[in-house]
C-alpha cells in the first residue's frame, strides 16, 4: 500500500519551502542587490539616506542571497596577465650584494680589495685583488646559500657559486628558480585577490593559466582600463637614500645607483641608491588622507622593523633629502627635518582624490613580486550582458513550456503532477546557487535547460512502468508502488553516471565549463529528489483523497 508517514511528509514539504524560500529574491534582483550593497556600506560606517532608504527595500527577515552573474550575463573586464617571473631573479641577486660584501670583509687579508663588477642579469658578479684567496672567499660566499623551499628540490641549494678568474659569480640555481616561479605567481594571484575585493567588486573570477599567466575577470567592473590601473601596476613602494638631482636622465648614476625621473617635477630627474632603506613589503597600513594644506595625499604605517629603520636613518640623516619611490617613478623627495621614531608618515603628490584612494588600496594589498604585461584585454558592456541574460530566459521559457505540455499529453494528470514537481524543481536550483553563492554563466543556463530537459526522465520511466503493472491487472495502489520501486534502480543509474560526469566536468574544466557542471550536479540532485519524493507524495495524497478505483496514466 502507498504509505508516507508523518515526518517524512514534513521533511519533503520543508525542503521544498526552504529552497523556494532561498530562491525568491532572485525574483527582486536588483531590489535585493541594492539591499544587500547598502547594508554593506552601513556596516563599513557609511549611514547615508540612501543607504537607509535601499536598506529598507526588502525585509530583514527574508533570505536575501542572491545567484551573482558573471561576466557574460552582468558585463564587466577581462585580462589575460602574463607574469614577468624574470624580474624577480634579477631583484633577488641584486640584494646579495651587500650580504656578500659582509661576508668577505673580515677575510681582507686573505682576497684582498672587493669589487662590484658590472654583471648581467640575474648575475652578481664580485671581484677579488688576491686570487690565492678564492678558495677561502668561495666558501665563505657558500655559507649564505639556503636550502631551497620546495618539496620537489628537497635538498638542493638555491644559490650557485662558482668562480671566474679573480671574479665570483653567484646565480640562483635550477631548483630555486622552479620555486621561486611558482611562489611569485601564488604571491601574485593573492595579491591581485585583495585588490579586486579591496574595491569591492562581485564574485571575481581570479586562477592561474598555464606556467606563467594569470586570468582575471570581474563582473560589473566598467572597463578593462579600469581593472588594469587597479591591478596593472606593481606598486612598489621604497624610500631610498638621495644622491643628487639631475635634468639628464642619460647621467651617468656610479655603481649601484640609478637616474629616476620626478613625478610632480617635469624634466626632473633624481640620482639615488638602488638599495631602499626601507621597503613597501613593511607597510601595515595605508589610508587616503589629507596634507596640511588640504591636498589628497596617503598616510602610511610600517611595522616595528620597517618602523626601527625608518627611524634610525631619519636621526643620522637630518639635512638629506629622501626619495619615496613608486614603481620606478620618484612621487616626492623631501628633506628630513627631524628624527621620525613613530613608524608613521604621509605621502604626498599631485595627487586627486580618486588617485590617492586607489594608491591606498594598492600599498595596503601588497606589491606584485613582478611586472605583469596584458596579452589578452576585453570589456562586456551591460547591454550586451542584458542580451545575454534575455536570450537565456527565452531559451529557459522555450524549454520548460515544450516539456509542459509534452508530459500533460501525454500522461494526462499524472503529466501535471509532474510539471508541478518541475516548476518546484528549478525553484530548488535556484535556491541552491544562492545558498553556495554561486555564479551563473551562459554555460551554467545551458546546465540549468538541460536539466529541465532531464527532469522529467525519471517522471516517464515511473509513470511506464505504472503503465505495464496496470495491465497486469493490479490495482491502481499497487501499481503505483510497485511502479515507484521497480524504476527506482534505473533513475539511479542514469543519474549517477551524470552526475559523475558532471564532477569530472568540474574537477579538469575551467571557468564556463565548471559553471555548466555546477548547474548540471545541482539539477541531477534536485531532480532525483523531486521525482522520487516530490511527485510521489503529491501522488499519494491525491490517492488518499480521490479513492479512485481505476486510474490512467
Amino acid at each position: 500500500m502507498l504509505q508516507f508517514s508523518t515526518w517524512k511528509r514534513l521533511v519533503i514539504w520543508g525542503v521544498c519551502v526552504l529552497g523556494l524560500l532561498f530562491a525568491v529574491p532572485n525574483l527582486f534582483y536588483p531590489r535585493v542587490e541594492g539591499y544587500n550593497d547598502a547594508n554593506k556600506a552601513i556596516e563599513a560606517g557609511a549611514v547615508t539616506p540612501e543607504n537607509q532608504a535601499a536598506a529598507s527595500q526588502w525585509p530583514g527577515f527574508l533570505p536575501s542571497a542572491l545567484v551573482n552573474l558573471g561576466l557574460d550575463l552582468r558585463g564587466g573586464a577581462h585580462l589575460l596577465g602574463e607574469v614577468q617571473v624574470a624580474d624577480v631573479y634579477e631583484a633577488r641577486i641584486e640584494a646579495l650584494w651587500p650580504d656578500v660584501r659582509d661576508a668577505l670583509r673580515p677575510l681582507r687579508a686573505t682576497v684582498g680589495t672587493i669589487r662590484l663588477q658590472e654583471s648581467a642579469a640575474g648575475e652578481l658578479r664580485v671581484r677579488i685583488s688576491q686570487p690565492d684567496g678564492m678558495s677561502e672567499a668561495l666558501s665563505e660566499v657558500r655559507k649564505l646559500a639556503q636550502p631551497v623551499s620546495s618539496i620537489t628540490a628537497a635538498g638542493a641549494s638555491d644559490l650557485d657559486i662558482s668562480a671566474d678568474g679573480d671574479v665570483i659569480v653567484v646565480t640562483l640555481s635550477e631548483a630555486e628558480r622552479l620555486a621561486t616561479d611558482e611562489r611569485t605567481i601564488q604571491q601574485s594571484l593573492e595579491i591581485i585577490r585583495r585588490r579586486v575585493d579591496e574595491v569591492g567588486t562581485r564574485e571575481p573570477t581570479i586562477q592561474r593559466q598555464g606556467s606563467d599567466r594569470i586570468l582575471i575577470q570581474v563582473p560589473g567592473l566598467g572597463s578593462a582600463d579600469e581593472l588594469k590601473a587597479l591591478i596593472g601596476t606593481t606598486a612598489k613602494l621604497t624610500f631610498n637614500p638621495v644622491v643628487g638631482r639631475t635634468g639628464d636622465p642619460e647621467q651617468d648614476a656610479g655603481l649601484r645607483n640609478e637616474v629616476l625621473p620626478s613625478i610632480d617635477e617635469e624634466g626632473v630627474y633624481y640620482v639615488i641608491e638602488k638599495s631602499p632603506v626601507v621597503t613597501g613589503e613593511e607597510l601595515v597600513d595605508a589610508q587616503p588622507s589629507f596634507n596640511q594644506n588640504g591636498q589628497p595625499a596617503v598616510s602610511f604605517r610600517f611595522n616595528p622593523s620597517g618602523a626601527r629603520k625608518f627611524g634610525d636613518y631619519t636621526a643620522e640623516n637630518i639635512g638629506s633629502p629622501f626619495a619615496i619611490v613608486l614603481d620606478g617613478e620618484v612621487i616626492s623627495a623631501p628633506t628630513i627635518q627631524d628624527h621620525i621614531p613613530g613608524g608613521s608618515g604621509i605621502i604626498t603628490g599631485q595627487f586627486s582624490v580618486e588617485e590617492s584612494t586607489q594608491l591606498a588600496v594598492l600599498l595596503r594589498a601588497g606589491a606584485l613580486p613582478a611586472e605583469m604585461t596584458f596579452l589578452e584585454e576585453r570589456t562586456i558592456g551591460p547591454e550586451l550582458g542584458q542580451d545575454s541574460i534575455d536570450a537565456g530566459r527565452i531559451a529557459c521559457i522555450v524549454a520548460f513550456g515544450a516539456v509542459l505540455a509534452f508530459m500533460a499529453l501525454s500522461y494526462g494528470w499524472f503529466g501535471i503532477i509532474a510539471n508541478i514537481a518541475l516548476l518546484i524543481n528549478v525553484g530548488l536550483i535556484f535556491g541552491l546557487l544562492s545558498v553556495i553563492g554561486a555564479t551563473l554563466t551562459l554555460p551554467g543556463i545551458a546546465g540549468i535547460v538541460l536539466t529541465i530537459g532531464m527532469a522529467v526522465d525519471a517522471n516517464v520511466l515511473v509513470f511506464e512502468r505504472i503503465k505495464e503493472e496496470l495491465k497486469s491487472a493490479k490495482g491502481p495502489a499497487r501499481a503505483i508502488e510497485l511502479g515507484y520501486e521497480k524504476a527506482l534502480s534505473a533513475i539511479l543509474d542514469a543519474n549517477i553516471t551524470t552526475f559523475i560526469t558532471a564532477v569530472i566536468l568540474f574537477v579538469m574544466g575551467a571557468g564556463p565549463v565548471r559553471g555548466f557542471a555546477i548547474t548540471l550536479a545541482l539539477g541531477i540532485i534536485t531532480s532525483v529528489f523531486t521525482a522520487i519524493y516530490v511527485t510521489r507524495l503529491i501522488i499519494v495524497m491525491w490517492f488518499e483523497r480521490k479513492r479512485p478505483k481505476t486510474i490512467e496514466v
